[in-house]
């Protein structure tokens, strides 16, 4: 990922904080069938590697799965919120129009968990953290025990070691304090939620 040393973010705790909050990324591989999409919900263990560990799960039906049985490099791409950024809301606008944005890339070698118990383990994690905060009546353990082992015998459960980590925060670091108050007021006033999103993550990272 190019990416200017302004915009550079080797913070360890705030990657991992980020890459759970926008935890629905993309799986990237390349293999004998070329380069392969899937955007699946990931779930970090930050302790497992020095970089953290990736979980998730996929069909067994997709073609990707070819690439991860065997062991194709992935790129798991987390993204973050990002804005069209006009000139018109700089002080200085003797300059061009730009996107601010943030992205993270976690690189790694995939292994594949086939065995039931292993991918009824990512499932019961995948409800515990994305079904049972909302509260609902649902219960995934409560459903009929066929209609598990049929789930179970479909989806294969995927690690991936975090070998590498990057992360770009492109929010005006490069323009002055004034010109990031003017971007931050022109997108709070926007109607657009990912607008209003990146106004507020730029303001939290505000210096007072």
């Amino acid at each position: 990922m190019y990416t200017p040393k302004a915009y550079e973010n080797h913070d360890r705790a705030e990657l991992h904080r980020h890459m759970r909050e926008w935890s629905f990324a993309t799986l990237v591989t390349h293999g004998a069938s070329g380069t392969q999409a899937t955007h699946l919900p990931f779930l970090l263990d930050a302790d497992d590697s020095p970089h953290g560990t990736l979980t998730t799960h996929l069909a067994r039906a997709n073609g990707q799965l070819a690439d991860l049985l065997a062991g194709c490099p992935a790129l798991v791409i987390f993204q973050g919120p990002h804005a069209f950024i006009s000139p018109s809301w700089y002080d200085n606008q003797l300059t061009f129009p730009t996107w601010n944005y943030a992205a993270i890339h976690a690189r790694g070698t995939p292994a594949c968990m086939e065995g039931p118990e292993a991918v009824r383990e990512v499932l019961d994690r995948t409800v515990r953290q994305y079904d049972e905060p909302l509260g609902g009546a649902w219960r995934f353990p409560e459903m009929p025990a066929e209609m598990i082992a049929t789930r179970l015998r479909a989806i294969v459960a995927v690690r991936i070691p975090i070998e590498s980590l990057e992360g770009k925060y492109k929010f005006n670091q490069d323009k002055s304090p004034a010109d990031r108050q003017g971007v931050i007021r022109a997108l709070e006033s926007s109607t657009d939620l990912d607008d209003r999103a990146t106004a507020a993550f730029m303001r939290k990272r505000e210096k007072p």
